[in-house]
């Protein structure tokens, strides 16, 4: 019998050990080889897709960096966490997290900018529902997935495209992506904010009402991080990991069905479930801006998602990305211009 992927939100803010996380650091011991990274929801979430391309074609090892596997987490704490304490070299992680942590304290760089947009987002409903459009969300129930989730900022900020704040529509905490499908099923609420592969997987069952990628604009969705020690030690490695990371999203663009097959066997996904998700996250945005990005850093994009994060309370006060990032280890024409 197929495994069934368990749907988890995505949170944008970490818990206080975290702290306490970065302290630890210092008394690791340091690791026998850096052949393993952190990617958030790897296995579950669109994100993290081209390191299993990467991982399956070698990209790594071709590129000179010795991956032997990939841990998954399921959000951003989390993931800054395992970075942290098992002394990990990179991780992939959500925006807001790496940045709520880095005014806490914990000694991260951001080194890429991987997921440059949304489209892994759809805003759906039953067939038989009377909502066609975004105007018809006036007065209904729209789910998302935790507090000061990706899903509740974007929810937010759809209503806003069309005049309409949360006083217009009513929010509904859900807890998850598969559970906002039982939700609308059971009458719940009214519309479901789904992303993928879990869209793909209830496409039939559900009619989508708009995409994130037609209506808003780019937003950075993950980056790609390093901390202070593994910077000053293990540029190369880290180099080689982005080159590698970079491999497999072209490789994704240039063959989605071949790309679409790996990821089946990965996520344990149907092959059709797998492939209409890849198909969909390459196929071009209203913006034309690439989901998967190869490690440009997209400042605008970064800016958006900060003041959408602070919307919902995830996070507070000035970003300066001239002290958050670090692109020293990007190829020359992924580098920033400013």
């Amino acid at each position: 019998m197929q495994r069934k992927p368990v749907h988890r939100g995505w949170p944008l803010g970490l818990v206080a050990s975290v702290g306490l996380a970065a302290i630890a650091l210092a008394t690791i011991r340091p690791a026998a080889a850096a052949d393993q990274i952190v990617v958030s929801n790897y296995g579950i979430a669109a994100n993290g897709m081209p390191y299993a391309i990467a991982m399956k074609q070698g990209f790594f090892q071709q590129e000179g960096a010795d991956i032997s596997g990939i841990l998954s987490s399921n959000g951003g704490g989390t993931t800054v966490r395992n970075l942290l304490e098992g002394d990990l070299p990179y991780g992939e992680v959500d925006l807001a997290g790496t940045v709520l942590a880095i005014q806490q304290g914990a000694p991260l760089k951001i080194i890429s900018d991987n997921v440059l947009t949304v489209a892994e987002f759809v805003w759906a409903t039953q067939p038989n529902s009377p909502i066609k459009s975004l105007q018809d969300f006036r007065g209904q129930k729209i789910g998302y997935t935790n507090p000061r989730s990706t899903s509740q900022a974007l929810d937010v900020l759809l209503l806003q495209t069309v005049g309409m704040t949360t006083k217009d529509a009513e929010l509904v905490r859900i807890g998850g992506f598969g559970e906002q499908v039982v939700a609308l099923n059971l009458g719940s609420i009214a519309v479901a904010t789904l992303a993928d592969p879990v869209w793909s997987q209830n496409i039939a069952k559900l009619r989508p009402i708009v995409r994130a990628a037609d209506v808003l604009p780019p937003l950075c969705n993950v980056i790609g991080v390093t901390t202070a020690k593994a910077a000053a030690a293990h540029g190369d490695l880290l180099r080689a990991i982005l080159r590698g990371r970079r491999k497999a999203v072209d490789y994704m663009y240039a063959h989605p069905d071949d790309a679409a097959a790996i990821v089946a066997d990965t996520y344990h996904l149907d092959p059709a479930v797998a492939r209409h998700a890849v198909e969909d996250l390459v196929a071009p945005s209203a913006s034309n801006t690439p989901y998967w990005g190869a490690g440009k850093f997209d400042f605008a994009g970064m800016d958006r998602m900060i003041a959408a994060q602070k919307i919902v309370g995830a996070l507070s006060g000035d970003v300066d990305w001239t002290k958050l990032v670090d692109p020293q280890f990007l190829p020359d024409d992924q580098k920033p211009s400013r």
